[in-house]
């Protein structure tokens, strides 16, 4: 399932990448900020030195940034508690009374 991102409903902006790189990054505005305007969700890459290939790799994130909130989630199921479960549970709770019963000083 692929979500068409028309051009209009996207902000694109570019600044100075941080980090290592030296004189190449810090001289050119190759880090890509995008926001989606009708969403609100905002994606940003500055991984390469190379504005266009940053773009790309925000426009791929944006997609599937869409994708993922266009899913639709799975109801669940509520389950009950075993019986063998439940005995387990209290058989540790038991254990741990014990332990803690016998830490505490004779009166």
């Amino acid at each position: 399932m692929t979500i068409e991102i028309n051009e209009t409903d996207i902000v694109v902006e570019c600044y100075r990448g941080s980090g290592p790189g030296g004189q190449h990054r810090n001289t050119t505005d190759s880090a890509v900020r995008i926001r989606h305007l009708p969403t609100g969700i905002v994606v940003h890459a500055a991984e390469s030195r190379s504005q266009l290939r940053n773009r790309e790799v925000a426009l791929e994130r944006l997609q599937q940034a869409l994708e993922k909130r266009s899913r639709k989630q799975k109801p669940r199921i509520a389950t009950k508690v075993s019986r063998a479960q439940k005995e387990k549970r209290l058989t540790e709770k038991r254990l741990t009374s014990s332990r803690k019963r016998l830490r505490r000083p004779e009166e």
